[in-house]
């Protein structure tokens, strides 16, 4: 039986900088067998955990991606009409009668599998990844309760298939709506904000090899300076990697003014943002403190 060392120990291994609050939850789910709900902002590595959970129990990982309009054809299963109607004229000359006929192009060659049927039927319990289920409508919510709750899916040409193996689901949102109190109940519930510095500078390290120590921190004292402003587009730990990578792999070892203002579209992903940044840059660089070398001069 997995206990919470082990959680912490395999989020671990998987590279991910994880506290007592995630290992604990992650911990909860697996125990009890119920769904994750998975709150915050955008890139603070909601989804992510889903990714470490399926590589530390060295099983699958499905991934439903919500959006708006999103129905239960595509995330369950659909005929493969094109594949249906070939089959069809190639036996259309044959003995088999209407019957028999229909009974082969509804059989497994012909249905295409989309992830919440792919997830209950696989051999091996499965993560199940219902991404920004809050971009769905609530239709579909109500929908996937349903499917939460039994199990099972019934197709009308087939019959009806129960999971042989229950997923472990991890429901992730980013609160563009709010949910339902329904699959709120379902659900064990963590919300995931923004880290404080220590976290950052220790994601940082270790997710970015060889990168600088100094640049380290200094590239998370500037993010974390960068969430304090009122921002349009707050840029979460996803855009604090993808800085620290190109910064390193442009071999820079400290910040200066002229390749944060040549970067900041690795960080800042809207115009008035970067407006902002860049009239506050100098403001910001002495918070951190770093100095421009042009304002030594």
């Amino acid at each position: 039986m997995i206990q919470l060392n082990d959680i912490k120990q395999m989020l671990f291994q998987q590279g991910y900088i994880t506290d007592e609050s995630v290992a604990m939850s992650v911990f909860l789910s697996l125990q009890l067998n119920k769904p994750l709900l998975i709150e915050g902002p955008a890139g603070v590595g909601k989804t992510e955990i889903a990714k470490v959970m399926a590589k530390a129990l060295q099983t699958d990982l499905i991934r439903l991606q919500c959006y708006e309009g999103l129905d239960a054809t595509h995330a369950l299963y659909e005929w493969n009409y094109q594949k249906q109607l070939l089959h069809l004229k190639m036996t259309e000359h044959t003995s088999q009668s209407i019957d028999e006929k229909e009974q082969t192009i509804f059989g497994d060659a012909f249905l295409m599998k989309r992830p919440l049927l792919q997830a209950i039927t696989q051999e091996k319990k499965p993560v199940l990844l219902i991404d920004e289920i809050d971009r769905s409508d609530e239709e579909f919510e109500s929908f996937l309760l349903e499917v939460l709750s039994d199990w099972q899916i019934t197709i009308p040409e087939i019959g009806t298939i129960k999971a042989t193996n229950i997923p472990q689901v991890i429901l992730t949102g980013n609160r563009t709506r709010e949910l339902s109190e329904a699959l709120r109940r379902r659900c064990l519930y963590l919300y995931i904000d923004y880290p404080d510095f220590e976290k950052e500078y220790l994601i940082v390290k270790n997710k970015v090899n060889g990168i600088d120590v100094k640049l380290a921190e200094q590239i998370t004292k500037f993010m974390q300076q960068l969430r304090l402003m009122k921002l349009e587009k707050v840029p979460g730990i996803a855009e604090t990697l993808d800085w620290a990578m190109a910064l390193s792999s442009l071999h820079i070892d400290y910040l200066d003014k002229n390749i944060i203002e040549q970067t900041l579209g690795v960080v800042l992903k809207d115009w008035r943002d970067t407006r902002q940044v860049q009239m506050s840059l100098s403001d910001l660089m002495e918070r951190i403190g770093v100095i421009s070398k042009l304002d030594n001069l």
